[in-house]
């Protein structure tokens, strides 16, 4: 290993891989916009209503102003530890320790769960198709779940150990076809609605969007909670900095178009689907609780048909699939950075120098979170989904921190230029205010 300029360490990761599109990809897949929508809607919806495209933009915000913060440091300090080797230089390597942890337990908990939901939408799927719903019960039956589960996770492990340029290849077809299944699927429920015989049938009201009228304080907490978990994982592009075309610059452009991209996805979903199926607790309204847990299960054949209805569940499988394998990316990086800057044994600072990846780092990873998802499914079916309780408290954790190392890391030359105070000083400080409000919030 060898000592960049920049202060940094180079870990002999695979340099002028990743473009500013396939960054973003890489981030919107690790977002996950699929699995996403299906399993928030009804839950974002029970809580704040109609105002649900509004909450997606509150929480939009805070994630908007951060990445800012991200892009400062990384143009300065490329480096595959991102949070975790920012903060330790901004605030020493106590908080870039906790950061760096914060970071490493989030991924391992929503690997275990999007690992969980590949298996149940892939028994979902092959019952539809097969045209025997019993085979859906596999996904309940605990050992058969077990073993589905850690065969996904191997794999995702084994693509994600081969190197950048095949994980790139793999999300390409993955994002682009859930991205596009989802258009699909709102420009039709659109439709619907246009003719007539959607069962809702709301008229568009841009007081949707406004997060100043009908929500209480608490209510609007407690949905901007779940939007923020909604918008992780973008910040996998800045992770990627160092096997970046332009380190520079590349990560920190990939992450600003990821989180827009998301941004306006998530709005196109919002509004088709309340607009189609309403807000109510009866039927297909988006209330009702059969249907919060999946939302996309129940609408798809209303929408799309009985012969294109399956191509739903198949992107909500793509997508926990695509984010399965680009959430190791991450997290094996965090790690090998830690190994590299002594926080964590030097093993895990090794590089693969075949497919020039952290391939101990990746496989760890991929062993922990078989394990934990082993234990947790064993104690209990609902203790796994509990965990995800904890994830937005631990999003605002190292988001913040990060939004703040950027203000001091460049404290002493905040006020040089209007382009410093602006994106420097007043994005990140006002991100990591928001990020900060709500952690506070969600531990009180």
């Amino acid at each position: 290993m060898t000592t960049q300029d920049s202060g940094t360490v180079s870990k002999g990761l695979a340099a002028g891989k990743v473009g500013t599109l396939s960054g973003a990809v890489l981030g919107i897949s690790c977002v996950a916009p699929g699995y996403t929508l299906t399993a928030s809607i009804g839950v974002i919806v029970a809580t704040v209503g109609l105002k649900m495209p509004a909450i997606f933009i509150a929480g939009f915000i805070p994630m908007f102003l951060t990445a800012y913060a991200y892009r400062e440091l990384n143009s300065r300090t490329p480096d595959c530890g991102a949070s975790f080797t920012w903060s330790t230089k901004a605030f020493g390597p106590y908080v870039g320790w906790m950061c760096g942890w914060g970071m490493v337990v989030a991924s391992i908990i929503v690997l275990s769960n999007l690992a969980a939901i590949a298996v149940e939408f892939f028994y979902l799927l092959i019952a539809r198709v097969a045209g025997q719903p019993g085979i859906a019960d596999l996904a309940g039956n605990k050992p058969v779940n077990i073993i589905t589960t850690l065969v996904f996770i191997a794999l995702a492990t084994l693509i994600a150990s081969r190197g950048i340029t095949t994980s790139e290849r793999v999300q390409y077809v993955l994002v682009g076809f859930q991205l596009l299944v989802l258009v699909a699927f709102a420009v039709a429920a659109l439709v619907h609605v246009s003719r007539g015989d959607a069962p809702a049938g709301l008229s568009f009201d841009l007081d949707w969007f406004n997060p100043f009228t009908g929500l209480t304080l608490a209510v609007f907490a407690v949905g901007l909670t779940g939007s923020i978990f909604a918008f992780w994982g973008w910040d996998t592009c800045l992770t990627l900095g160092e096997e970046s075309k332009d380190p520079t610059k590349v990560p920190g452009r990939a992450g600003l178009l990821c989180v827009i991209s998301i941004l306006v996805t998530y709005l196109l979903i919002a509004v088709a689907v309340m607009m189609y199926a309403g807000t109510g607790e009866e039927g297909l309204g988006l209330g009702n609780p059969e249907n919060s847990e999946n939302v996309f299960g129940a609408l798809a054949d209303p929408v799309l048909g009985p012969w294109f209805g399956p191509l739903l569940y198949l992107a909500v499988f793509a997508s926990s699939v695509a984010s399965l394998q680009t959430t190791f990316l991450p997290a094996a990086r965090a790690m090998l950075a830690m190994g590299a800057y002594k926080a964590f044994p030097a093993r895990f600072a090794e590089v693969s120098p075949r497919f020039l990846t952290p391939v101990y780092s990746t496989v760890v990873a991929g062993v922990v979170t078989g394990g934990f998802y082993t234990v947790v499914k064993l104690l209990s079916d609902n203790a796994l989904w509990d965990t995800i309780a904890a994830l937005g408290i631990m999003i605002c954790w190292y988001y913040g921190i990060t939004a703040f190392a950027c203000v001091w890391f460049f404290r002493r030359e905040l006020f040089d230029s209007v382009h410093n105070i602006v994106f420097k000083l007043v994005f990140p400080l006002l991100g990591g205010l928001m990020l900060a409000t709500v952690f506070v919030i969600a531990i009180g």
